[in-house]
């Protein structure tokens, strides 16, 4: 039997990092890789198992209870990690019994409580952490191992009491397409725990409404020693409207409720230029006025500049849950009464960010959002506390327990 923390340091072993520009699913091949060995495990443990053409695993734990019939529920979590940091050759360090100082990462990198204040949450653990040229994998693998590592020993434990549980792993979470090919006639559940959140305690049904907008700016090159009243630098105009959409937000000056414009890529020239934003704001009035805001601006900048030709093409990505969940506020109460239940202390907070759960949530399984542990997500400053970890299998076994009570 593996211990949770010899199975999640196997699977990050796999580079499963999503690619936003591919047109494949999964849209890489380690999570190829990475389901075939899902596969194989939870076969291994006796679960019937189907894995998809598209690489999303879903397996079913028959119910060991013939006396009443409960609820299905399910559990899920994603195989693919962040395009915005490699996932490749992680090479983990566990630090022993933290002390509350700045822990100094093998290849580069300073993690100090000064910056991750969060860090003294766990001093005397013992915590993951990367060697500081890539992320750690705990989005979400982390998740995974909590689900595989609650199935071990629910499948060891013959006095473990449950009803038909429901398992899947989805592809391509990262670049917001992990519910594209999500079947649920292979998931049947009356509802579903997504475990993919951050600190231990965290419990959440709201999350942002999600757009992404990319802004193209086609401006005109000519020789800058003969450039008068003939160049249009796109660079420039470009930078007027990243300019002017500061004054909505940004990620790094906002909490809590607030939403934001997040410029997430850019490339460019003086001929052309393409800026990549995320919009997010909870609030659906509050989201469509800025997509309105940026459509605006885009439109003032093409009056300003004639000769140029901005456009900009807005794309939904998922909506808040919220609407969803607050009917059947008995799953989120079950959830932090488990929590409670094993000792840990629920945070009921909205999602400053999306998971598989929102889409789904709307496509019809009802789909809040427990914690895996992890902190920093897609950064070389990711950590993840083994005792979270540990306390994120055990809300999901009392969950499965209370269900079947």
């Amino acid at each position: 039997m593996k211990s949770i923390t010899e199975r999640f340091l196997s699977y990050i072993e796999i580079d499963t990092q999503a690619n936003e520009t591919s047109n494949s699913t999964p849209s890489s091949m380690g999570q190829v890789l990475f389901a075939e060995m899902l596969e194989k495990e939870l076969v291994s443990l006796g679960l019937d198992v189907i894995r998809t053409d598209k690489s999303y695993v879903y397996a079913t734990l028959k119910s060991n209870l013939t006396e009443k019939k409960i609820p299905t529920i399910a559990f899920i979590a994603h195989m693919d990690t962040s395009p915005a940091m490699s996932g490749k050759n992680i090479r983990p360090n566990i630090v022993k019994a933290y002390d509350g100082k700045d822990i100094i990462l093998q290849k580069e990198g300073i993690l100090s409580p000064q910056q991750f204040p969060e860090l003294l949450h766990y001093i005397g653990q013992d915590i993951i952490v990367t060697d500081g040229t890539t992320l750690l994998g705990s989005d979400d693998k982390a998740g995974i191992a909590a689900i595989v590592s609650a199935i071990e020993k629910i499948c060891e434990d013959n006095n473990f009491k449950h009803g038909d549980i429901l398992f899947a792993f989805t592809v391509d979470e990262e670049i917001g397409k992990g519910a594209d090919h999500f079947d649920l006639n292979l998931c049947r559940a009356d509802w579903a725990y997504t475990i993919d959140g951050g600190e231990i305690g965290e419990l959440e049904y709201e999350n942002f409404n999600a757009a992404m907008a990319t802004i193209t700016i086609q401006g005109n090159s000519v020789h800058p020693g003969y450039a008068k009243n003939k160049m249009i630098n796109s660079m420039l105009i470009a930078q007027e409207v990243i300019s002017l959409l500061k004054q909505f937000g940004l990620p790094e000056n906002t909490s809590g409720y607030e939403g934001f414009f997040h410029l997430d890529k850019i490339e460019g020239n003086v001929e052309k230029t393409i800026l990549q934003y995320i919009i997010r704001d909870f609030d659906i009035q509050a989201f469509t006025n800025r997509k309105a805001n940026l459509s605006t601006i885009v439109r003032q900048m093409n009056e300003k500049y004639p000769l140029a030709c901005i456009n900009v093409l807005i794309e939904d990505q998922y909506y808040n849950m919220k609407s969803t969940i607050e009917p059947i506020m008995h799953i989120v109460s079950l959830a932090e009464q488990a929590m409670i239940e094993v000792g840990v202390t629920p945070k009921i907070k909205p999602i400053r960010g999306g998971t598989d759960g929102a889409r789904l949530s709307y496509m019809g399984l009802p789909c809040p959002n427990i914690f895996a542990g992890g902190h920093n997500f897609h950064s070389k400053f990711e950590y993840l506390p083994i005792s979270s970890l540990e306390k994120s299998m055990q809300t999901i076994l009392k969950i499965i327990q209370i269900v079947s009570r």
